[in-house]
């Protein structure tokens, strides 16, 4: 199968390394420099602006069977335009897959939140994100080809992960009493993508999330037992220094449920279903 994928950011890059030998490979990123780094490791990348697609980049979108797009929203476009115009000329791409976000649930005051449950989301990020959800499903339904909207949680994996920022001695123990969030190793996105790719269901959303929504300072506590180790101290979020951006994030409490990836893939497709499991991996 040829996957083209728009925006080869840190999901879409493991992807093409854990299932490479299964699919042909083709992206976008921002940057010739970038593109030119892909390309010295063996994948076929191109220079996309989010706006106007390069001849030999539609052309190479033009032949794929699949689209995963992973292009966020923001000022100079995600490219929902130009690719549904390449595509309405293109009977090749039969699957869509768009990389979303659970925040587009926004705050839920820690209650549990299902696929079912209708999106309210809150920061002007997240209402973007919806619309390109949106935006992403008529493309689709225009195009004839299955489309799947994914709603990642926070993402976590090699070189991204409290082991790594504990050995760096960046770790930090923020608390705010009775918050969590939900998690999800990269490892995990892909073989949720690949499932998708083998079972194709069209207007499906999925909630890509592992199945323990955890305090952060828990996680940090559990990195630091792994490596023997004192943990870091304690810090009250609203003491912590933490950026706008940050704090948004701290700003919405919610307990995001994955029961219908596990019913509609399996049990065993998480590979890590806590953030125990994953950052065992990484010792």
């Amino acid at each position: 199968m040829n996957l083209f994928c728009l925006g080869f950011g840190y999901s879409a890059q493991r992807f093409a390394t854990l299932f490479g030998d299964e699919y042909f490979i083709a992206g976008t990123v921002r940057t010739p420099d970038k593109a030119e780094a892909l390309r010295r490791n063996g994948l076929q990348a191109y220079v996309f602006d989010g706006e106007t697609l390069t001849p030999d980049c539609e052309d190479a979108l033009c032949e794929a069977d699949a689209l995963l797009i992973s292009v966020p929203p923001g000022e100079t476009g995600d490219g929902n335009t130009a690719v549904t115009d390449a595509l309405l000329g293109s009977a090749s791409v039969r699957w869509i897959g768009y990389l979303s976000t659970i925040g587009v649930y926004g705050d839920r005051d820690g209650a549990w939140v299902t696929e079912k449950d209708e999106p309210t989301p809150q920061q002007p990020r997240s209402i973007r994100r919806l619309a390109a959800e949106m935006a992403w499903l008529r493309t689709g339904r225009e195009a004839m080809a299955a489309t799947q909207i994914f709603r990642l949680a926070g993402i976590y994996g090699p070189g991204q992960n409290a082991i790594e920022q504990m050995r760096a001695g960046t770790a930090r123990r923020i608390v705010k009493p009775g918050q969590v969030f939900n998690r999800i190793h990269v490892d995990d996105i892909a073989r949720i993508i690949r499932a998708s790719l083998m079972k194709p269901r069209d207007g499906a959303v999925y909630n890509v999330t592992d199945n323990e929504p955890a305090p952060p300072q828990d996680v940090i506590t559990y990195a630091a037992e792994l490596l023997d180790r004192e943990p870091p101290p304690e810090v009250d979020w609203r003491n912590a220094g933490l950026s706008p951006m940050g704090l948004s994030f701290y700003e919405e409490n919610k307990r995001v449920s994955n029961a219908l990836i596990r019913a509609e893939f399996g049990d065993d497709l998480l590979r890590y279903p806590t953030y125990r499991e994953g950052l065992k991996s990484f010792l």
